[in-house]
């Protein structure tokens, strides 16, 4: 039988080994990154956080990331339904706000850089890096609506309850599997009219204006690029999502990569280039999400 001491040596020896395959198999995956010369960003075009001619918010971030660890940059186009597979190689399957992977596919990208909010589903899938931007979930409606925006009081919570209250039996465009899925927002039997159409998000808007329903949900960021581009036209109802977060999308086998553009972020806030590029992108974000942006300014 062996003793105390042999069977403490012996796991002490396991974890060892455990944390060098470990370490292989992650170096492993940044020697192909560093041997192929390149970072890949997975992005989908959406707000301007990726506009697709080569600028946009999450664009910027991942080409001085490429930058600051002497890689080259390229962009790898995706969907909302491919973006997270084309990082991972691994299909899925969503319902009721969980995932399931489901089976294999090709690895297209190392980083997912696109606006991505942050939600528990995606975490298990994949993980993020530290926040990168605020978000949050709008109500909007046409601007000759009958239906009137809220008058904030009593808080955030008691404001997604009064914009809750007023959508019941309204027709609402929603987009599953993204943050614009009602089902992450507490919306099961609530009266509420539920329209998925086949279009992109930047086509909602369009689609609200010409009837097609009555109100959209649209996160913060795409709704003041909305509201500046169609001024006076539409209308924001109020919040149906507490305040959320977003961040860059690693592989779970990448820890060094993701730890490498966190350190890369922490410096671009520090140095103040990540506010001029919001400042260039998001004009006036700021004032929506004082926290937030009030934070970084002060580091």
């Amino acid at each position: 039988m062996l003793s105390l001491k042999q069977i403490t040596a012996a796991k002490a020896s396991l974890c060892a080994v455990m944390i060098f395959l470990q370490a292989t198999v992650v170096w492993a995956d940044m020697n192909a990154i560093r041997q192929r010369g390149v970072i890949r960003h997975i992005g989908v075009p959406y707000a301007r956080f990726v506009i697709g001619n080569g600028d946009g918010l999450s664009t910027e971030l991942i080409k001085g990331f490429a930058q600051y660890t002497g890689l080259g940059y390229e962009y790898v186009a995706a969907t909302w339904k491919t973006v997270i597979p084309s990082l991972t190689g691994k299909t899925y399957r969503f319902a009721e706000g969980q995932a399931w992977v489901t089976g294999q596919c090709p690895v297209k990208g190392d980083i997912i850089a696109t606006g991505l909010t942050i939600l528990p589903w995606r975490k298990a899938l994949i993980d993020y890096s530290s926040p990168t931007f605020p978000s949050g979930i709008w109500v909007i409606s046409r601007a000759d609506s009958p239906l009137a925006p809220i008058r904030p009081h009593g808080g955030l919570q008691a404001d997604i309850e009064k914009v809750k209250a007023l959508i019941h039996g309204v027709s609402v465009l929603s987009k599953p599997g993204t943050c614009l899925d009602p089902a992450l927002y507490g919306f099961k039997n609530s009266g509420v009219h539920w329209v998925e159409l086949d279009m992109n998000v930047y086509e909602y808007v369009p689609a609200l204006m010409n009837r097609e329903v009555e109100c959209t949900l649209l996160e913060v960021a795409d709704a003041t690029i909305s509201l500046e581009k169609w001024p006076g036209k539409i209308k924001v109802l109020g919040p149906v999502s507490p305040l959320q977060e977003m961040g860059c999308g690693f592989r779970k086998s990448d820890p060094d990569l993701r730890e490498a553009f966190n350190e890369y972020l922490d410096i671009l806030k520090k140095s103040g280039r990540y506010m001029e590029l919001v400042h260039i992108y998001y004009p006036g974000i700021c004032a929506y999400f004082p926290d937030f942006f009030s934070t970084v300014q002060g580091q």
